[in-house]
């Protein structure tokens, strides 16, 4: 059971991997763009963060992939999936906060700073409920069937 556990941890973090691969690659070719030059001081700390949000759900998305590897066959699978599924939590919230801050930009440089704030907090809106509200309510629904 707790092998299979694991497994489902790292075929789940493969999924997010991908995501987080494309769009730190693309966050990092905008960099050599000309127009990025031109953007405002505003702009290129909003493209910072989200790269550094990037940089930061990049490592806590590989870091149970890599724990696993490192201590294959120490008989630590329990410890790895608890602090595992932790960490992948935490690496979902940088995520939804870098694409955030991505769609916001994209937004602010096309459209301008109202355009930003509303895609920002539609995407805030849409991550917040589809990654993190929903599954609090299946646990709340499970539980009062359960009757606790």
């Amino acid at each position: 059971m707790l092998q299979r556990n694991v497994g489902e941890l790292l075929q789940e973090l493969r999924v997010a991997q991908a995501g987080v691969q494309i769009l730190f690659g693309f966050l990092l070719s905008v960099v050599f763009t000309g127009r990025f030059h031109d953007a405002s001081g505003f702009e290129k700390t909003l493209h910072l963060l989200a790269v550094l949000l990037t940089v930061a759900a990049t490592a806590l998305l590989i870091a149970p992939a890599a724990w696993h590897r490192i201590l294959f066959r120490t008989g630590r699978r329990e410890q790895i999936l608890q602090v595992g599924n932790r960490v992948v939590l935490v690496g979902f919230g940088c995520l939804a906060a870098a694409i955030t801050v991505t769609v916001a930009l994209i937004a602010k440089v096309s459209f301008g700073p109202v355009a930003m704030g509303l895609v920002g907090g539609m995407a805030v809106l849409l991550f917040g409920l589809l990654w993190f509200a929903v599954p609090g309510m299946l646990i709340g629904d499970r539980r009062r069937r359960n009757g606790h």
